[in-house]
Formats: C-alpha cells, sequence, structure tokens
C-alpha cells in the first residue's frame, strides 16, 4: 500500500522556522544534496517569509540559486503572495507552495491578510508559476484546529479546495498545523477531499505534538493522500501558531511506510545525517526511530548496530551511541 507514497522531507523550511541558530547557504545546499543522494524523492527548502520575522529562512533564494535544474525539479518554495512566486521563479526555483490558512484568525497571523484575500490572490500567483513551466500547489494551514478559533468546519476546508480561484494548483496540502488531529480525523477529511475533489493529488503535512504524526500519516495514506511531508528528527512548528510542536519525523515515517528506494543502510544514514544535523543546531531528536536504531539488537537489520557488525562505517558512530 505505501510503496508508492512520496515522502518530502520538509526540514530546511518549516523544520528550521523555530530554530535558535540559522545555517548557512553552503550548509543547506549540502543537506539538499545528501538528501537527494539517500533517495528522498522530494524536499521543501526555504520559504519567502519576512526575514525578520523568521531568520532561519532568510538565505533560501541563495539556496535556490546554488542548486542545478534537475535538483530544483525535486525541490519546493514556500510562498503566499503573487510576488512571492515571482521572485522565486525569478531565482530558478520550479516548484511553489502557494499557502494560506482555512481560518482566517490564522491567515492574519501567519499572513497578515484574511482567507478570502489570499484566495484572491491566488490566480496571479498560478499565473506567473505556471507561466515559468513550475508547479504550484494550494497549501491550507489549520485545515483541522486553528489556534484561535478552535476546530475547523471540514465543508469550509472542501469549499476552498473546490473554489475555482484555485484552479491550476497541481495539488492540495492539508495541513494538521497544531498535531491536534486524531487518525478518524485525518482519515474523514482527506477521503472527502479524494471523492469531492477529484483530480489533484493529496499532500498530508502532520505534526506530532500529541504523539499521533505517524499514525495520522498512515490513515491519510489510507484515505488516499499520495504525498506526505516530515522533518528530520521531528524538528520544527509554526512560530505563529501557539501551541505547534515539531513535524512528524521523516525518519519515523520511513520506518513506517517502508519505501520501495529506502534500506537499512539507508535509514542509518538519515538518522546519522538526522543526528548531526539536530546537534548542530542544539536541538532535540524526537524521533523514535533514531532511538531505535541506537539499540544493540544486532539481529535486527534496521538498526546501527547490525549494519555496524557488517562493516558499515556510517553505522559505528550511532552504534557506539547506545540506546536512548
Amino acid at each position: 500500500m505505501t510503496s508508492d507514497v512520496i515522502l518530502r522531507d520538509v526540514t530546511l523550511r518549516d523544520g528550521l522556522q523555530l530554530t535558535g541558530k540559522t545555517l548557512p547557504t553552503e550548509r543547506k545546499v549540502e543537506i539538499v544534496r545528501e538528501l537527494l543522494a539517500l533517495g528522498v524523492p522530494s524536499l521543501e527548502i526555504g520559504s519567502l517569509a519576512r526575514p525578520d520575522l523568521v531568520p532561519p529562512l532568510a538565505n533560501t533564494l541563495e539556496v535556490v540559486a546554488a542548486l542545478t535544474p534537475e535538483e530544483l525539479e525535486r525541490c519546493w518554495i514556500w510562498v503566499a503572495t503573487p510576488r512571492h512566486v515571482a521572485r522565486a521563479v525569478d531565482a530558478g526555483a520550479l516548484n511553489v507552495q502557494y499557502c494560506l490558512s482555512v481560518s482566517d484568525a490564522h491567515n492574519r497571523a501567519n499572513i497578515g491578510r484574511d482567507t478570502d484575500a489570499s484566495l484572491a490572490a491566488m490566480p496571479e500567483a498560478v499565473e506567473t508559476a505556471l507561466a515559468a513551466g513550475g508547479r504550484i500547489q494550494l497549501c491550507l494551514a489549520t485545515a483541522f484546529t486553528c489556534p484561535f478559533d478552535g476546530p475547523v468546519d471540514p465543508d469550509r476546508v472542501l469549499a476552498i479546495v473546490g473554489d475555482p480561484r484555485t484552479d491550476g494548483a497541481a495539488d492540495v496540502v492539508l495541513c494538521d498545523t497544531l498535531g491536534q488531529a486524531a487518525p478518524a480525523e485525518v482519515s474523514s477529511l482527506v477521503g472527502r477531499v479524494a471523492r469531492e475533489a477529484p483530480g489533484r493529488r493529496i499532500v498530508f503535512h502532520g505534526h506530532d505534538t500529541w504523539g499521533q504524526g505517524v499514525a495520522n500519516t498512515l490513515a491519510a495514506v489510507a484515505a488516499g493522500a499520495q504525498v506526505v511531508d516530515g522533518a528530520l528528527g521531528g524538528l520544527g512548528g509554526c512560530p505563529f501558531a501557539p501551541g505547534a510542536s515539531g513535524n512528524t519525523s521523516t525518519e519515523d515515517l520511513l520506518f513506517a511506510l517502508r519505501p520501495s528506494w529506502l534500506d537499512p543502510a539507508g535509514l542509518v544514514a538519515l538518522a546519522a545525517l538526522s543526528t548531526d544535523l539536530l546537534a548542530e543546531l542544539d536541538e532535540p531528536n524526537r524521533s523514535r526511530t533514531v532511538q531505535g536504531i541506537r539499540s544493540k539488537a544486532d539481529a535486527f537489520p534496521w538498526t546501527a548496530a547490525h549494519r555496524a557488525a557488517g562493516g558499515d562505517p556510517r553505522a559505528v558512530a550511532l552504534a557506539g551511541a547506545g540506546a536512548c
């Protein structure tokens, strides 16, 4: 069921939004290339949010300029206005994620306008992206709950998805921005979008605030989601959404989904990258899979101990770290 699901790693956008430290352009490009080399099929690599409000993402366009067109084919940039789209494609970006919140209160906090104003501007954003030969997604933050208004009516989500002003968007991204959804809610909303607004891929973007990130993602896949988001080590959160914590861990999602491109050596290498990066950022690593990989159970092929016993140099440091 899961072999064809696409994992998009969002470490370099959503993952970095709340970090106290920033990464230089060269380090971000290095991470992009390492993730792509390991087989991760899709990445979100930055945002055009105001650099004074989200400093860790201020060098996004420099990252775009440093990547090749072939690399950018697999990368996405977060945008919220037609001007953002124009700046992104001028820098060489091919894929943009046009984000607005289902709830007006969060859209005002996050983007500075009502939801309908963001919708009204979307046709221009679509036109700009498509004219440049790119792709654009409709990204719906607070698709389940809003930090200011509480539960979000699913009918409002469906109304936005079906709004003709969103025509041209290839995908719909349904975001559990606060990580407050339960699997049954995710299954219901994803299923409704799949049935009532066919023709677009559905992307599920989950957070693990209440420990339901992997369960919610699997429920989304079972209901029709074809792409799912995660961040290394469960890094991330929204600076404009009180109560939001880290994304669902990329490593945990991959261990659960077992895509055809992933093998134990690749997962161990991802865990090593995750461990190094979060230590560099002075952030905790919330991935349960990274903890499991450090197990001394050397008979289990997914552990670093097993890989180290077979001579895999990437696994030695993790195996030596012991169980968490």
